[in-house]
């Protein structure tokens, strides 16, 4: 496969997700074509005209959209927002429930205009969504996976970074596992540079310890709950991080990126979508089957696999 000419993605959903994934792709230049889809017309006509009125100033790319699933004809990558927000007091399961019927519903249409997409399923619970739909549709894994821990990924490099007093593109380390509150940190291969994590030291950056890993670590977990408090939703981080997802796909890079996959044979690990390190090109994502794990890192990361399994089996 090759980089993807007269590129076109479709988001679904003009939600705040939805229209900030849009607008990401858009200024980032990651598609010729972005497309914006939802059954609320009003909304997404209006998302759209916001969208196309800026575009003097984004490139080449364009936008259009619409409430017709016919927008999203042809696309090379479709992304998925749509679905619904947790209310207080509702539990996950059920909102896990509400959104696998929204996408039981959404995908047989999508499929039949778009055929050949790759599918990333941003909707919350990405992990059990990406299960059921992967289930429904027959389609590889590979070109049906969730955005996963990406996000996650740049939460824990950003604050790496800001402790160690370096560039964020400088830190390498991973949050894998569920995307939520089973994920965990990779630590056992974290580095600054080519220095390991535990031992990276500069002025006015002393090392760090690994109680303070740890709590790094629940504040990464925990930060969304933080964004959802002051505003609502979190929207401008989930719309770049898919943009990043989007381009690693149509610019066919071969990006190792950590997202969510139905796993298979993964050490021991099948029939669950869990975010892992993954190679990521025009035709999908994958899982790097030789990553490394320490033993509490596996075992970590078979608990987050029966977490999940718990709740897809419980929504079949």
């Amino acid at each position: 496969m090759s980089v993807i000419e007269n590129s076109k993605v479709t988001v679904v959903g003009a939600g705040s997700v939805g229209s900030s994934v849009a607008y990401a792709a858009l200024i980032r230049g990651s598609a010729r074509h972005v497309a914006l889809y939802d059954i609320n017309t009003a909304k997404v006509d209006a998302e759209v005209l916001d969208l196309a009125h800026g575009t003097l100033f984004t490139g080449s790319s364009d936008i259009s959209g619409g409430s017709d699933v016919s927008v999203a004809e042809g696309s090379h990558v479709v992304v998925i927002t749509a679905g619904a927000k947790q209310n207080p007091g509702q539990s996950r399961i059920e909102l896990a429930g509400v959104n696998a019927g929204i996408l039981r519903k959404m995908l047989p249409q999508l499929l039949e205009v778009a055929p050949d997409a790759v599918y990333v399923i941003v909707t919350n619970p990405c992990d059990v969504l990406t299960v059921l739909a992967q289930e429904d549709t027959g389609l590889p894994p590979e070109r049906l996976f969730a955005s996963g821990t990406v996000l996650d990924t740049s939460r824990l490099r950003w604050k790496l970074a800001h402790r160690a007093g370096v560039a964020t593109s400088s830190v390498h380390a991973y949050i894998i596992g569920e995307h939520g509150d089973t994920e965990f940190a990779l630590w056992s291969h974290a580095s600054i540079g080519t220095v390991p994590l535990l031992e990276w030291e500069s002025d006015g950056h002393p090392r760090m310890t690994v109680d303070e890993l740890d709590a790094i670590t629940v504040d990464v977990r925990d930060s969304a709950y933080k964004v959802i408090q002051g505003k609502g939703a979190t929207n401008y981080a989930i719309g770049l991080s898919s943009a990043r997802i989007i381009e690693a796909i149509l610019r066919d890079e071969n990006a190792v990126l950590p997202v969510s996959t139905v796993l298979q044979d993964f050490h021991g690990i099948d029939g669950v979508a869990l975010s892992v390190p993954s190679i990521v090109n025009s035709r999908g994502a994958f899982p790097i089957r030789q990553t490394p794990f320490s033993p509490n890192e596996l075992a970590l990361l078979r608990r987050s696999a029966d977490a999940l399994r718990e709740v897809a089996s419980s929504l079949r």
